[in-house]
């Protein structure tokens, strides 16, 4: 009897034993693991010019999530896959993902950049914008904030040909647009510069051009532009109408800067006797005078009616009897300068309402 008794109480021991250690026993459950936070190079800060802004993030196999409009990235927000190039002041905010891993934290850069735009000129930072027709994406460029003055073309080309001349600080006129491209190359070999146009097999270099290649219009043709060299040239005519419209700052005026074309154009019904001194109207919302006004612009583009559908960076026809001029003159009516108007003139045409605008690439 003791025995089973002694049994019985060692059996019920052992139980008890048993059912502490599986009452205390812990299930270890596999901890989930946080993705690591982006980093960027070059980080926040302020720069002179444009930088090409790298994202990384050091766990293996996260895909990176990024936004430059203030909003907090998601999955759906862009995939992070080629560097990202800053040239405004903008926030960059980057989160990482991956399967099965806890997201990371939001990693913010504000980046401020502040560029400083070669002498006379005003950088326009890239963007789109509806031409009328279509949806036009442009790429950042420096732009002239004047008018080309009679003195900066007399200093380049020997001469002055403007009607209205003696007027250093007035828009050079009556100049071609085979003037203006003879200009521009000329200035950027003065400045060590790069040209950006060529005629026909005879290069870069206006000396080496052939007797007479600007007294046919229909020579215009044989003119080629490098859009990629750092010289000057003139504005595509969707860069100028971007650049005339306010950039990015663009309020949707009628005219150049304002809705009252007396605040920002000479035109006929103010200045009926000629060109007046450039940026002596107020500006538009970029900075830059007279894109309504004072004188007609030349743009390299031929004439010919707007392409359907959404362009980048375009170029214009590439065929056609007519270049483009724009922004109106002392000698038109309100009409003239607004900012959606256009015209197509000959190439070797020229008129004391017709001058032009200088243009380079950024960076």
């Amino acid at each position: 009897m003791k025995t089973g008794k002694l049994l019985i109480s060692v059996f019920l021991l052992l139980a008890l034993v048993l059912m502490t250690f599986s009452c205390n026993k812990k299930t270890t459950e596999p901890e989930i693991q946080t993705v690591a936070g982006p980093t960027f190079n070059p980080p926040a800060g302020t720069y002179l010019s444009s930088q090409e802004v790298t994202i990384n993030c050091s766990t293996e196999g996260a895909t990176i999530h990024y936004t430059t409009d203030g909003e907090e990235p998601t999955e759906s927000s862009a995939t992070y896959s080629s560097p990202i190039t800053v040239s405004q002041n903008i926030t960059v905010k980057a989160r990482a993902y991956k399967s099965g891993w806890t997201p990371s934290s939001t990693a913010i850069a504000a980046y401020t950049i502040n560029i400083i735009p070669p002498a006379g000129m005003v950088f326009v930072p890239g963007g789109t914008f509806h031409n009328g027709t279509s949806y036009v994406t442009v790429s950042s460029f420096y732009i002239g904030k004047y008018e080309l003055t009679q003195a900066e073309y007399q200093v380049v080309m020997g001469h002055n040909p403007s009607s209205f001349g003696g007027n250093p600080d007035h828009p050079v006129e009556s100049v071609s647009w085979f003037d203006s491209i003879e200009y521009c190359n000329r200035r950027s070999m003065m400045e060590g510069l790069t040209p950006c146009y060529s005629y026909g097999i005879y290069g870069s270099n206006p000396d080496h051009w052939p007797s007479g290649w600007n007294d046919n219009s229909d020579n215009h043709a044989n003119v080629s532009c490098d859009w990629t060299t750092n010289g000057y040239r003139l504005p595509t005519e969707m860069e100028w109408m971007f650049a005339a419209k306010g950039g990015n700052q663009s309020h949707g005026y009628t005219y150049s800067g304002s809705n009252t074309i007396g605040d920002v154009a000479w035109y006929w019904d103010n200045s009926p006797d000629g060109t007046k001194p450039v940026g002596t109207k107020s500006p538009n919302e970029l900075g830059l005078n007279d894109m309504s006004g004072n004188v007609f612009e030349w743009v390299w583009d031929i004439y010919e009616h707007y392409p359907s559908g959404s362009q980048t960076d375009p170029h214009g026809a590439s065929s056609g009897s007519y270049r483009v001029v724009r922004g109106g003159s002392w000698n038109y009516d309100a009409g003239g300068c607004i900012v959606s108007y256009r015209a197509g003139s000959n190439a070797d045409g020229s008129g004391n309402g017709v001058g032009f605008r200088i243009l380079r690439v950024f960076p």
